[in-house]
């Protein structure tokens, strides 16, 4: 006889097969009828094409996990332990955990890539190149339409403006980008003696772990290690990190950052030279204090026998060194100084709007020259094509009826070539210059045209 139940009973019998047997588990699927519940409590269905299940996530497990904003239409994993609710006899999920589909993937290859790398040495900290204190020329290798390239131009020509900067433009997203930027760091560095390259920046701006996977990529971490120069990674926010950053001989924590990182500040470099300056002449004056208290001293003392002479000598080569010591602080004062004109004067040479105006003026004279060409091109086409017509007018149909000849149509209006095409009797239509004739073929006549 079989068992009877309650509805209690089996409901609480399904409950413990469904969470002991299969328990806690990753689901995948589209979140619909999404709603928040005043309790904070999270309710939603999670479904593919073919099935769904009712998923609630309460209060407390949303609040310590997600980062994530849950609504209709995302796909994502979600993790929890299947049960049942039993004032309905509805199975359900219950949600432990909610991140987008195919993160978790992601997250573990990355993962593993960086377990690999980090045993064959590559974010070795004895590998890594210092980066140069005054850098001539920086390579920026990421997109030229981000916002990232414009805030790194930005700040590193405010901070050095005598700093040569070599856009290298890439993709830094999908199929095929990281190939791209591999191959450009690859060329940059078995060139950057010829381009005079002293380092180079990699990066992109913020974005998700799928934006910013190309940087997570095993071929791109290998250049970066390869690369003869010093490579700064600055890829996406602060929080982010990608293989890039571990290999790299410098991780920035934004693209922005990385700029401030690795030029000085020209405003905090005239500061220093100031600083410099000042303390210079301290020693010197300091100097000149102590040797002339000491003169005065020994020329003082009761057992000093020296002749006059010999004062006046030291006096001198105190008054010498004291020059000396002035012409080289001079001489390195001037030296820096005209490097520092050179290269307001290189700036003032090449300032935005001089290369505008002379850019203006180049396409203006090759506006002219290509209205120049063009009229001269026109010109000649028409002449030709005045030449053509008076061939044509003169070889046309028309002229050639004028000149006494005529034209002979057979009964289809083709134009009669061969008598051979005609036989006795056929209606003939011939045109000539001044009206048409019709006849009939009376008789065919082979043998040479009698036409001059």
């Amino acid at each position: 006889m079989a068992t009877t139940f309650t509805v209690s009973e089996l409901t609480c019998a399904i409950r413990e097969v469904l969470e002991g047997q299969i328990g806690e588990v990753w689901v995948e699927g589209e979140i619909s009828n999404y709603r928040k519940q005043s309790s904070g409590h999270h309710y939603f269905t999670l479904k593919d094409d073919r099935s769904q299940i009712a998923c609630v996530m309460f209060a407390r497990s949303y609040g310590v996990q997600s980062r994530i904003v849950i609504s209709d239409g995302m796909q994502v994993q979600a993790y929890g332990l299947v049960s049942v609710y039993g004032a309905r006899g509805q199975y359900q999920l219950i949600v432990q955990l909610v991140q987008p589909r195919g993160q978790g993937l992601l997250q573990a290859k990355f993962e593993a890539l960086k377990r690999k790398l980090q045993a064959e040495g590559l974010f070795d900290p004895a590998h890594k190149k210092s980066l140069p204190k005054f850098p001539r020329r920086v390579a920026l290798v990421t997109s030229s339409t981000g916002a990232a390239v414009q805030d790194m131009m930005n700040i590193l020509k405010r901070r050095s403006p005598w700093l040569s900067i070599l856009v290298c433009p890439v993709r830094v997203q999908g199929e095929g980008a990281a190939e791209e930027i591999a191959g450009t760091i690859d060329y940059l560095s078995s060139r950057a003696g010829e381009l005079k390259i002293d380092l180079m920046i990699v990066g992109r701006g913020g974005g998700s772990l799928e934006d910013l996977w190309e940087f997570n990529e095993e071929r791109v971490a290998r250049s970066i290690y390869a690369a003869r120069i010093p490579v700064v990674s600055a890829v996406g926010h602060e929080i982010d990190f990608t293989i890039a950053d571990f290999v790299a001989d410098l991780r920035a924590p934004t693209p922005s950052a990385a700029a401030e990182l690795i030029v000085p500040d020209i405003c905090a470099l005239r500061a220093d030279l100031v600083s410099r300056r000042a303390a210079l002449d301290r020693l010197i004056r300091q100097a000149m204090e102590i040797r002339q208290i000491q003169v005065r001293r020994l020329s003082e003392a009761p057992h000093f026998r020296e002749p006059r002479r010999l004062i006046v000598e030291r006096q001198q080569r105190v008054d010498h060194v004291e020059m000396r010591l002035v012409e080289i602080w001079k001489d390195a004062f001037q030296r820096r100084r005209s490097g520092i004109e050179k290269i307001v004067a290189l700036l003032w040479a090449f300032r935005p709007e001089r290369w505008l105006q002379l850019k203006s003026g180049e396409l203006a004279g090759m506006e002219m020259r290509l209205k120049r060409i063009t009229s001269s091109r026109l010109d000649s086409l028409r002449n030709r094509v005045a030449q053509l017509a008076n061939v044509l007018r003169l070889l046309g149909p028309r002229q050639t009826l004028e000149r006494g000849y005529s034209i002979t149509l057979n009964a289809n209006g083709g134009v009669v070539h061969s008598f051979r095409t005609l036989k006795t009797g056929d209606p003939i239509h011939t045109v000539l210059a001044e009206g048409e004739v019709k006849s009939k073929v009376n008789e065919l006549l082979e043998g040479e045209s009698n036409v001059p």
